[in-house]
């Protein structure tokens, strides 16, 4: 029957059958866990620098994965922050019941691909951290209602998942929208901001990104392994709903009700901060007009986490147990800051960046960056991290050419969607929140970075 699919079990794949199997059965004998994976791209990246970066001696090498390791750590917990709040929203009562409600209606395979693209991409659009834990507990209510490949469907979900960059959480046009952000590169450049009407906001990021959505739920449903291939959701019942009751900080149910418990389950404290949170927004919103960056993206997900949770006490326990879904990106988030210090230190990013601008015109400049940000994306997976080393270079490209500007930094941002399906940084929260081994996962979004990267790379070239 229910095969266990659990990160621990020594699953052992069967023979290839077809292309997707094939991409299955490869992944899991080729790819190394993500952090042991992170640490071979550091060699990578290092070896690669010392033999042809413009700076490539071992004294820069050393000070800049140093510099780099520590210097992203502000950005980490930012992320780890969007991530966090976004799991305490799709843990509150009303998600959960929303969820349960939604995987019913999922009866079959194609069913459940159905429902999975349209409801995780729009969280996803939201919020890219909202998206990643509602794909991950969407997916393992369906899985416990339908018989249904997990590893395929997780698939989907992350699939689902990777048009974030495109949406309201997206790093690159967040931080190029609101006056004085750190990573804004256009206004340091030219005064001015980009609205996010020219850039998440415009045809030629809106219509990829819907057509991707439509496109991979078509070919999901034909993905689908045959049932006697399918390996199916092993319920282990220690799912995030189960957690609370073996939470060391819970109060047990017949304790005498004392002055602190009384505060915890109070909404006094939730009140307070949501007074707090809701005028800061008005009096800049007011003063500033409306605008979005990492920090208020937070901020507006921390209030409508908490007025869900009701009270500060279960909102605490829901960040409790989200931080047990981000310790691998704790962990991860320092070496890939190493890679970024490495790549933007010896001037290694910069070469890759310049030998597409060179060969670049106005015309074409959004294209080549997008075909640059693929390569560096693989070294670099974050968004912001990855924007504040190409786009010191595609930006004054962008600007010497006369090329467009939103366009330019949208074609790094797109090609984040894409990369990330072959990069599995992004998709270890989700695996880890859905219980299931990484490789088999990868083997299926591997069909979706090569069909995204065309329909991307046609509407940066096609769409007006």
């Amino acid at each position: 029957m229910k095969r266990d699919t659990s990160p621990t079990t020594a699953f052992q794949p069967a023979a290839p059958r077809g292309i997707v199997e094939g991409l299955v059965y490869v992944f899991e004998r080729v790819m190394p866990d993500p952090f042991m994976l992170s640490i071979c791209l550091t060699f990578f990246v290092a070896v690669l620098a010392l033999l042809i970066a413009p700076t490539g001696n071992l004294p820069t090498l050393l000070d800049s994965w140093y510099t780099g390791t520590f210097g992203i750590l502000a950005f980490a917990l930012q992320m780890i922050l969007i991530l966090a709040t976004g799991y305490a929203i799709a843990e509150a009562p009303i998600v959960q019941r929303g969820l349960r409600a939604l995987a019913a209606s999922a009866q079959t395979p194609a069913r459940a691909a159905l429902l999975v693209f349209p409801v995780v991409a729009i969280a996803a659009w939201l919020n890219w951290g909202l998206g990643l834990i509602v794909g991950a507990l969407l997916s393992r209510e369906i899985a416990r209602r339908v018989h249904v490949d997990f590893a395929w469907l997780v698939a989907g979900s992350y699939s689902a998942w990777s048009i974030c960059n495109s949406g309201l959480s997206s790093s690159i046009a967040l931080s190029q929208a609101p006056h004085g952000n750190a990573l804004n590169l256009v206004e340091k450049a030219t005064g001015h901001v980009v609205p996010l009407s020219d850039t998440i906001f415009a045809p030629f990021v809106f219509i990829p990104t819907v057509l991707v959505v439509v496109v991979m739920t078509a070919i999901f449903i034909r993905m689908h392994p045959k049932s006697e291939n399918v390996v199916a959701f092993c319920d282990t019942g220690d799912d995030a709903s189960d957690a609370s009751s073996a939470d060391p900080h819970a109060r047990p149910s017949d304790a005498p009700a004392s002055f602190a418990s009384r505060l915890e389950q109070s909404m006094l404290g939730t009140l307070l901060l949501l007074a707090l949170g809701v005028g800061y927004l008005a009096m800049e919103w007011r003063e500033n007009k409306f605008a979005l960056d990492i920090n208020t993206t937070i901020l507006i997900f921390l209030l409508i986490g908490l007025a869900l949770q009701r009270t500060p006490i279960a909102y605490a326990n829901a960040i409790r147990r989200a931080a047990r879904q981000t310790g691998s990106m704790l962990l991860q988030y320092p070496v890939y800051g190493g890679i970024m210090g490495i790549m933007k230190g010896t001037g290694l990013a910069s070469m890759i960046a310049k030998a597409f601008v060179t060969i670049a015109s106005p015309l074409s400049l959004p294209l080549w960056s997008y075909l640059s940000s693929l390569i560096i994306t693989l070294l670099v997976p974050s968004a912001g991290g990855h924007w504040a080393v190409q786009g010191p270079f595609v930006l004054p490209a962008a600007l010497s050419l006369h090329a467009s500007v939103p366009r330019t930094a949208m074609g790094v941002a797109m090609a984040e969607n894409v990369s990330n399906m072959l990069q599995p940084f992004w998709a270890v929260p989700i695996v880890a929140i859905a219980g299931i081994r990484i490789q088999r996962v990868m083997g299926y979004t591997a069909v979706t970075f090569a069909v995204s990267l065309v329909i991307y790379a046609a509407a940066l070239w096609f769409v007006g």
